[in-house]
């Protein structure tokens, strides 16, 4: 009684430890058990049960009274029942006591095993739950260590909720350069069940990354005053935003960028370096054209008829500016407004609308 009563205390104390419930470790204990038996008797064990209680742990085969034993497994003689029951007749059903002292080693290395792999399994999905309630967020790890391929391993989480996630070569932002020991924000893309326990993915590149970023700097984002409706993203080079607030008092763009633009250098400082452009969304798609193209200043938008794209007739001088380098400014603008842009200089506005 004494050793059972200290099991159920070291379980408790597992428990408030690991975070493992004593009731899912007295199954495993059960199972093992089971498993132990199996493997000492090398048989059947569907008549096997175990009774497991701070004041008793006890193991028993379930035998059926019988004249002539056949099958010892599942069969016990009227003399061999009247030893446990003075009361058994042919055809009852008796508890025989298992001695699981006198369990080989193996049997009892059985039992290890299985008690082992059920506090492993019991681990693997309590870090799944877990961090499968932190998909979709900003999580800061440390860099355990970078493979040859260029894949990073990040340490997320603290104390029995840590656990190491993958922040793939196609999830890094080019440029960025990290060693062992760097402190990193990640945003949580996805956790999968794996044979060898979660699997945490982590990206830099995901455009929700920076979404979340600007929801830890602005406050109106976080209170919902402040929507981020569009965001495109060229990873390590350029982002825009697209933001709304309902509320004609409240600057959208203003809150995002913060007082001497704080709020947006810190996100920018984040991302080392990457530049943001911080648009005004609109229902009136000529409209957020017009604000998307930002810096470049625009003439006039018109929508094609029956198409969700634009025309846009910008000053010559700002025609290079629209466009961006290698295009990037317009492609991020069409990706944000989700609308095909036409640019034309003003000097080819009259062929423009001739086309």
């Amino acid at each position: 009684m004494n050793a059972n009563a200290e099991i159920f205390a070291a379980l408790r104390q597992f428990e408030k430890e690991r975070g493992i419930p004593a009731s899912y470790m007295i199954e495993r204990i059960t199972q093992a058990l089971l498993a132990a038996y199996k493997k000492d008797k090398d048989g059947y064990t569907d008549n096997v049960f175990v009774e497991l209680t701070e004041s008793k742990m006890c193991m028993y085969a379930q035998k059926e009274v019988v004249d002539e034993v056949i099958s010892p497994a599942t069969e016990i003689t009227l003399d061999a029942a009247k030893k446990i029951s003075k009361k058994a007749q042919i055809g009852d059903l008796v508890n025989v006591e298992i001695k699981t002292q006198n369990f080989g080693r193996i049997a009892a290395q059985t039992a290890k095993q299985v008690i082992i792999q059920g506090i492993r399994e019991a681990e693997r999905g309590m870090v799944f739950e877990n961090f499968s309630s932190k998909e979709h967020e900003i999580l800061t790890g440390t860099v355990l260590r970078i493979d040859n391929s260029g894949d990073i391993t990040v340490r997320i989480g603290q104390g029995t909720d840590k656990t190491d996630a993958l922040l793939a070569v196609g999830e890094q932002v080019k440029g960025e350069k990290f060693v062992e020991g760097d402190l990193i924000r990640v945003y949580v893309v996805e956790v999968r069940r794996s044979n060898r326990g979660p699997q945490v993915l982590v990206s830099r590149t995901h455009p929700a990354l920076v979404k979340r970023l600007f929801e830890l700097e602005v406050p109106e984002i976080e209170s919902g005053e402040v929507e981020i409706r569009s965001i495109a993203r060229e990873p390590g080079s350029r982002t825009k935003l697209a933001v709304y607030a309902s509320d004609s008092n409240i600057d959208p763009v203003g809150a995002c960028v913060g007082a001497k633009g704080g709020r947006v250098a810190a996100v920018v400082d984040e991302l080392q370096g990457e530049k943001m452009d911080i648009v005004v969304w609109s229902e009136d798609i000529c409209a957020f054209v017009a604000s998307a193209l930002s810096p470049a200043d625009v003439i006039t938008v018109t929508q094609m008829s029956g198409m969700k794209a634009c025309r846009v007739i910008v000053p010559d001088d700002q025609l290079s500016l629209a466009i961006g380098k290698e295009g990037q400014n317009a492609r991020l603008a069409a990706r944000l407004t989700g609308c095909k842009i036409d640019i034309k200089p003003a000097s080819r506005a009259e062929e423009a609308v001739e086309e």
